[in-house]
């Protein structure tokens, strides 16, 4: 059986892609604006030593097989392909062929797979799996993220936003959400490059702390905020957030980071953000999330392999139960799952524009990694296999006062 037509089979007859292989086969639609190209019989051996979507992502990252086109386009074109779907004498010949390229070419994962050593979401791991995502290179997240270094969803508030000015939302929406005000002092977790942190001491005049375990990160964000002549009003640590000394902050802003924190941790990470937190103060949680808690989360996914190691995806109600259980009062809960594919399409424009520039940075295969990412994950927030939660909590007094006004004024 010839490669490019049993992959035509396996996908069907309205797959509007053309496939090529190194065998000299072509099936598909002619001149389509995706081609898949198996370059290899490694593309195989890869396959059949993880027969899923692991085994794909292998082939593609050591260049084994290759996407032609638009990457975005081939992951919402192609469909997910089940075992048990296929019929059992095209399984029996595919079976031969995989095995017999498994046999003759024997392969291994490469590189960038990261598999982590010692307890999970301890401080010493965790500072090891952040380092392996965020430490990359700080000129590679300038390309691709752009001047605003945000590493998370964008608020889009019109259609025509670019996502500079949406990052700029995004940052003061949480401000706003946060009534934040001169004189107040602000713990952002997880700050990455320092964009709230920045955001905070600048339009707010607040006093802000910001925490990360990337030593890129916080040497990036100390440069820029002695930049901005912000050092009398805003720092950024390289620093794991459980060992912060500060207490009695009036507002805590975690971006992104509870995705890194693990469900067995979520209820001391927000009992030690509660106790960080004055009486009356708020905390704004904001981070991804599966659509629901009907399913245990994913932890040997190709993102948890390649991009973030140890993170996992929890449902939105376990995270708002959560918070209710720790003691914060719930006020404010919004989806923003549209505002961040239109982020991850903003991203991936960037890559593609400084393609050559990131090969040369990071290398092909790291390169390979984050183009199929980002792509997969803008097809995630479109079909709703992901969603982004903005969380506002409020530490009531003893008697329940929140100090929260009647109707949202963000």
């Amino acid at each position: 059986m010839r490669i490019a037509e049993a992959i035509y089979e396996v996908t069907g007859p309205d797959v509007p892609v053309e496939f090529v292989a190194y065998d000299g086969s072509r099936a598909g639609t002619p001149d389509a604006d995706v081609r898949v190209d198996v370059r290899s019989p490694l593309a195989l051996s890869h396959i059949a030593s993880s027969p899923n979507s692991l085994g794909l992502v292998r082939a593609y990252v050591t260049g084994a097989l290759e996407i032609v086109g638009d990457m975005y386009t081939a992951l919402s074109s192609i469909p997910e392909i089940r075992l048990r779907e296929i019929p059992a004498s095209l399984r029996v010949k595919l079976a031969a062929k995989l095995a017999s390229a498994r046999l003759l070419w024997p392969t291994r994962p490469p590189a960038q797979e990261k598999r982590l050593a010692g307890e999970r979401h301890s401080m010493m791991r965790d500072a090891e799996a952040i380092s392996h995502h965020y430490d990359v290179s700080n000129k590679f997240y300038e390309w691709v993220l752009g001047p605003s270094m945000a590493y998370t969803c964008a608020v889009y508030e019109h259609e025509n936003a670019t996502l500079e000015e949406a990052q700029f939302a995004k940052h003061d929406l949480v401000a706003r959400k946060l009534a934040l005000r001169p004189g107040m002092r602000l713990l952002d977790v997880g700050c990455g490059w320092g964009g709230m942190v920045i955001h905070a001491a600048k339009h707010y005049g607040v006093q802000a702390l910001g925490v990360t375990l990337s030593a890129n990160q916080a040497e990036w964000a100390q440069k820029r905020i002695a930049q901005e002549g912000l050092t009398d009003l805003a720092e950024v640590r390289h620093l794991d957030y459980r060992a912060v000394q500060e207490t009695d902050f009036d507002a805590i802003s975690s971006i992104g980071l509870t995705e890194h924190i693990g469900e067995a941790n979520l209820a001391s990470y927000f009992e030690l953000l509660y106790s960080k937190l004055r009486t009356g103060g708020r905390i704004l949680n904001h981070c991804i999330t599966r659509p629901d808690n009907l399913r245990d989360a994913q932890t040997r996914s190709f993102i948890n392999r390649y991009v973030f190691p140890d993170g996992e995806l929890l449902g939105p109600g376990r995270i708002l139960s959560q918070m209710h259980d720790t003691g914060f009062e719930v006020r404010h809960e919004e989806n923003l799952r549209e505002h961040y594919s239109r982020t991850l399409a903003g991203w991936c424009a960037n890559l593609e524009e400084h393609w050559t520039e990131a090969v040369e940075e990071v290398g092909p295969h790291t390169a390979r990694v984050w183009r199929l990412y980002l792509a997969g994950s803008r097809l995630g927030f479109v079909r709703n296999w992901i969603q982004l939660h903005q969380v506002l909590g409020v530490k009531t007094d003893s008697n329940g006062y929140s100090g929260m006004p009647l109707r949202p004024d963000w």
